[in-house]
């Protein structure tokens, strides 16, 4: 620390050599193992804080949702934290752009007085939370946008939607509440360095509450957008079992109106000995009109009824 102010030391998807160059204090191997892994699955590894004696280990996920392109992705922060130093390693997703901790950086220097390690901390915090706030009203636009498509866009399209939304939800729970268990164990004041100076003090632990009020609305948000999907999913259930029903109606229709005409036409094509059609010269065209005065009054019927 110099002048009373915290190092902090930003590593992007750093080598084992660069991490064991810059990390502050000796860290336990299994700490740099998971400093060293590249960010490959979206629940791995789980968001957490955890004291290790003389220094903290924690990691952060960061969602980003891309609705024109229905994707759901992470960014890792891996932190280490001490007295006066804090050192973050920051994960590229494959294809993706890395954790852009410009807004830290901004309120840091806006504010030079809270320059601590806790403080540091709390702004990365925040910035995830701000994250996962922002998230859950992207899905409610992205839950907005296919509710007023149900009706026009295809059935596939519709259940895909669907589907990728309920499960994006699971994994940003699987994410979110885990986060929000690990800045409450902070705010409990359960995690702590060796020794009587305080990582978090008291000031401190009132922001990262603050942190996770922003979590918790972020929890109820997804909620709601849940209980949102299933409304939509019902809607598109109950659209598809009434097109269904239209489709038997019309089906239903044209055998009802089928069957008077084969009926009369069966009928007439018996081996009868003497009828109409044999003696009349109009006996013919007679049998069609009848066919079709039948027609006409039983579509007249069903139409009346609103049937079709």
């Amino acid at each position: 620390m110099t002048d009373g102010k915290a190092a902090w030391i930003d590593l992007l998807d750093a080598t084992r050599e660069q991490i064991e160059e810059k990390a502050p204090g000796d860290l336990h191997p299994r700490a740099i193992d998971l400093l060293v892994r590249p960010l490959e699955h979206a629940d791995e590894p789980r968001p957490t804080l955890e004291s290790h004696g003389d220094y903290v280990f924690g990691v952060l996920l960061v969602p980003h949702f891309d609705q024109a392109h229905t994707d759901l992705y992470y960014q890792e922060i891996d932190l280490v934290l001490t007295r006066t130093c804090i050192l973050t390693v920051r994960k590229t997703p494959e294809g993706r752009e890395p954790f852009d901790a410009v807004d830290v950086h901004e309120t840091l220097a806006a504010t030079p007085h809270e320059d601590k390690v806790g403080m540091i901390t709390y702004y990365l915090v925040d910035s995830v939370a701000e994250h996962y706030l922002n998230l859950t009203d992207r899905l409610n636009d992205a839950i907005d946008d296919l509710e007023d498509h149900v009706e026009d866009w295809p059935a596939t399209q519709v259940r895909e939607r669907i589907s990728f939304l309920r499960h994006g939800m699971l994994r940003i729970r699987q994410t979110l509440a885990p986060t929000r268990d690990a800045i409450r164990r902070v705010v409990d004041n359960r995690i702590e360095l060796e020794g009587e100076e305080e990582l978090f003090d008291h000031d401190v632990e009132l922001h990262f509450a603050d942190a996770y009020d922003k979590l918790l609305r972020a929890s109820e948000a997804l909620d709601l957008s849940r209980d949102l999907v299933a409304g939509v999913r019902d809607y598109h259930q109950a659209k598809v079992a009434n097109d269904q029903n239209e489709v038997m109606k019309v089906l239903t229709v044209i055998a009802a109106v089928l069957l008077l005409p084969t009926f009369i036409v069966g009928l007439y094509g018996q081996n009868f000995v003497d009828i109409p059609e044999l003696r009349w010269h109009y006996g013919y065209a007679y049998v069609w009109a009848v066919i079709l005065i039948t027609t006409a009054i039983q579509l007249w019927i069903f139409r009346r009824k609103r049937w079709i």
